[in-house]
């Protein structure tokens, strides 16, 4: 259950996911929880991460080689996965942080300037 506060955070598409993972991890590895709240952090409390979508997310990245998983404790002792960047990870997240600047750019084209 979402407080009012929490519904009004932004969806993540799964590519926008995507990069914000391997973008995380860029700075050493991370449960999944830890990453759903780095990103939640990161984006001053705008982009909640819904655990039906970060799962999956993370097995998908895991699958095509851009991160690698291994069991661990966590800093409340309990037992989960962490996971870190890969090489061929830190190559995709270059090259998809680049597309997305330049899809940002032209979306602002369009949109204009901000009026009040």
């Amino acid at each position: 259950m979402f407080t009012r506060e929490e519904k009004k955070n932004i969806a993540l598409l799964q590519g926008t996911l995507d990069v914000l993972i391997l973008r995380i991890l860029l700075f050493g590895p991370q449960h999944g929880q830890g990453i759903a709240r780095a990103i939640l952090k990161e984006s001053d409390e705008v982009l909640l991460v819904d655990h039906g979508a970060l799962y999956p997310a993370l097995q998908r990245l895991e699958e095509r080689g851009w991160i690698d998983a291994e069991w661990g404790v966590s800093s409340n002792n309990r037992k989960a996965r962490f996971y870190t960047l890969t090489k061929a990870g830190r190559k995709q997240l270059v090259q998809e942080t680049s597309e997305w600047r330049r899809m940002a750019a032209a979306i602002g084209r369009v949109l204009g300037p901000e009026t009040e």
